[in-house]
């Protein structure tokens, strides 16, 4: 059986362009390259969002701060 050589892929791909045309593939790799595009956009924003520094300060739903400050490490 062996290895497939470059005559036998170029034999697939011409088969592959034969039986989907060429049209149909520049469409499927260009909506596959949006979808590249935007997977790594998402990937810099989310990395952006959890790198911003937080205020010490939490604030709760009706506008108290909480701040304290651990004097023991204890199990729970």
């Amino acid at each position: 059986m062996g290895s497939l050589s470059i005559w036998h892929w170029l034999v697939v791909l011409l088969i592959v362009m034969l039986v989907f045309g060429t049209k149909k593939l520049r469409n499927i790799g260009e909506d596959l390259g949006g979808a590249v595009k935007g997977f790594k956009e998402g990937m810099r924003e989310g990395s952006s969002e959890a790198t911003k520094p937080t205020d010490p300060a939490q604030q709760i739903s009706d506008g108290q701060t909480i701040e304290g400050e651990v004097k023991e490490k204890t199990k729970s």
